[in-house]
């Protein structure tokens, strides 16, 4: 069932053109990915459809009774509330069904009253209307979402008002997956999420009961949750059936046919153009060389493909090798204090041409980690040491390296002073500052636009060890993946920290998992660390039960073998059915896309039939779902 159609959408800001001729459908069980290049709109549209913004041409219809959740920062939370009793409002109506309920409990205890039958069918409507909308678990489904975003109880009686702005925002979000809106839009959802956070946030938006329209940079997220693409540009949008993975490959394919048609037109023409100049003066042949003139007058010229052009693209370069000794850390402890240890003891032991990725918990002493070995604050105790003519360059996340007061051109320029300006140009012209770009202050630019600048100095210092601090945050999914491409053909070494799931498993050789314990090695990319944490989980889970003198977090993970047993067998329930649900997703959009070929808007036999084999797949995933909430509250429960 189609919940928004949106047609030839087109947006104006004044006299300049944002995007047009945007055109999609949502479906009420559709997971959508809009992605696009930064700045070309796609978080514009999100307010668009959430009628938080008009637009200029177009239309959009919406199916009646739908409600639509739109994620702002802070949307909807009241400070002076109590976490928990904020989550609680949502489901207010459900309170007030819950009092209707009693009261006509307390009238069919008296079996003298004149209209029993009649309250007894009332109540048994509303029980079942209660029931239906988890009026007896939403209490169970507020503590499963607050865990899920890393609020444990202990801080369920806090005020909101004692939050900090990151842990705002994942509020809002819980709040808003509460909500259960028909239609979700999600602009970065995974902001300010750690890893663990963001895959059970994957895990949760799979189950989700409504369809889903997500903007976001981190493709493995993407890869996960959505089923369909929407790309768009400044002239029109694209729709491709599949994850991001998928849209990575048709867009390519597409993009080598347009080439094809593009320059075997241009080979025509050229052709004609030839034979005009040579036979437009000779007498016997000037008719022949006008017929073709006109011919190529009428001819519909096809526009250049889209190229590389407006992409950044760069390269790292180094002056000189380092020893094959790098960087050695023995027994290191990170904190704010010696009382206040985050973790220890952490070894690392970092080789020439490594690629390693440093993950873990959000708030752990990652990035406290990197700037002790930079000398930028003292490292609690443990050392460490670079070796021999290691020269090291650093990104920080927080984009502090860049002088607030100087505009793009001389912030590179008063670096390299000697060099030529049009040479400075060329080079911010490939991290695509150009023209009155680069006379842009550096206070005005925007989180993409700083994180491009500070790659421009770092691409032009050539040193041999990069040190990063979340590389990824800030820029679009073009130039990361020329970030990504730029850091694989680096010939030196490169140490970052980062919870990007795509990177750490493009570009990491080594994973360096940092906990309240200390770093652990793991030697592969980020597939290879999840397959060894969870053989290890499983390992851990059956040795727990001979096992004694543990400490208090493993007694919890104590099980008898039957409750184990019971509780893989529901994860494979779950798992197929989340398999089957997927199925019959990905045949859903195979239907649909059928239905909008013309051989078949032509035919309403055809389109009947279509459509009663997409109601049919609609009703039995719709089971399925049922079927899918009530195992995985089972399993919840275990």
């Amino acid at each position: 069932m189609i919940l928004l159609q949106a047609q030839s959408i087109t947006k104006n800001f004044g006299t300049k053109k944002l995007f047009s001729n945007v055109s999609f459908e949502i479906q009420d069980n559709s997971r959508i990915g809009l992605v696009g290049r930064n700045g070309v709109g796609k978080s514009t549209l999100l307010k668009i459809i959430s009628d938080q913004e008009n637009y200029n041409s177009g239309n959009i219809a919406l199916k009646k009774n739908t409600n639509i959740g739109y994620l702002a920062q802070d949307s909807g939370l009241d400070s002076d509330n109590i976490i928990f009793d904020e989550m609680e409002k949502v489901f207010d109506y459900l309170k007030v069904q819950e009092k209707q309920m009693h009261q006509l409990e307390n009238k069919l205890a008296d079996n003298t009253v004149d209209d029993y039958d009649q309250i007894l069918k009332q109540y048994d409507q509303l029980q079942n209307t209660f029931r239906q909308e988890n009026g007896y678990g939403y209490q169970s489904e507020i503590r499963s979402v607050l865990k899920g975003f890393g609020f444990e109880e202990d801080v369920w009686k806090e005020r909101i008002s004692t939050l900090s702005g990151g842990e705002r925002s994942r509020l809002a979000m819980a709040k808003m997956l509460l909500e259960h809106h028909d239609i979700l839009l999600l602009d970065e959802p995974t902001n300010h999420l750690d890893i663990d956070t963001v895959e059970w946030l994957e895990g949760y938006l799979k189950g989700y009961r409504g369809a889903l329209v997500i903007i976001s940079h981190d493709q493995y997220f993407l890869d996960k949750v959505v089923t369909e693409i929407v790309e768009i540009n400044h002239h029109s949008s694209t729709h491709y059936s599949g994850n991001y993975t998928f849209y990575l490959k048709e867009k390519k394919k597409n993009q080598d046919v347009e080439w094809k048609h593009y320059e075997e037109q241009q080979a025509e023409i050229k052709k004609t153009e030839e034979y005009i100049q040579k036979n437009i003066v000779r007498a016997s042949t000037t008719k022949m060389a006008q017929s073709r003139r006109k011919k190529l007058e009428k001819m519909d010229i096809m526009d250049r493909p889209d190229s590389d052009q407006g992409s950044v693209h760069f390269s790292f370069q180094i002056d000189k090798e380092s020893g094959n000794d790098v960087l050695l850390i023995k027994d290191a402890a990170i904190g704010y204090d010696a009382d206040q240890i985050m973790s220890e003891p952490i070894n690392l032991d970092v080789k020439k041409g490594e690629r390693v990725g440093i993950i873990g918990p959000n708030g752990i002493g990652k990035s406290t980690l990197l700037k002790s070995i930079l000398g930028q604050i003292p490292m609690i105790k443990g050392e460490f040491q670079f070796g021999a003519n290691v020269q090291v360059g650093y990104y920080d996340q927080n984009l502090t390296n860049l002088d607030p007061k100087k505009d793009v051109l001389h912030e590179i320029w008063d670096r390299y002073p000697r060099l030529d300006e049009q040479v400075i140009r060329n080079v911010l012209g490939s991290f695509l500052f150009s023209g009155d770009d680069v006379l842009k202050p550096v206070s005005g630019l925007s989180g993409g636009e700083k994180a491009r600048l500070t790659l421009t100095k770092l691409s032009m210092e050539h040193d041999n060890f990069l040190v990063m601090d979340e590389p990824t945050n800030h820029l679009d999914i073009d130039s990361k993946e020329v970030l990504e491409d730029a850091l694989k053909a680096f010939e030196g070494t490169v140490l970052f920290v980062s919870h990007d799931r795509y990177l750490l498993n493009t570009l990491a050789d080594r994973i360096v998992d940092i906990g309240p314990s200390g770093s652990t090695v793991y030697l592969g990319d980020y597939d290879y660390y999840l397959e060894k944490t969870n053989e290890a989980s499983s390992e851990d889970l059956d040795e727990s039960l001979d096992t004694h003198n543990m400490s208090e977090k493993k007694v919890e993970y104590q099980k008898s073998k039957e409750q184990q047993k019971q509780e893989r067998k529901l994860q494979r329930q779950v798992e197929e059915l989340e398999d089957k649900i997927a199925t019959l997703d990905k045949e859903n959009a195979a239907i649909q896309v059928e239905m909008t070929k013309d051989e078949n808007l032509s035919s309403y036999t055809k389109l009947g039939d279509l459509q009663k084999e997409l109601d049919e797949n609609k009703a039995k995933q719709s089971e399925l779902e049922d079927e899918w909430t009530e195992k995985s509250m089972e399993l919840e429960d275990l």
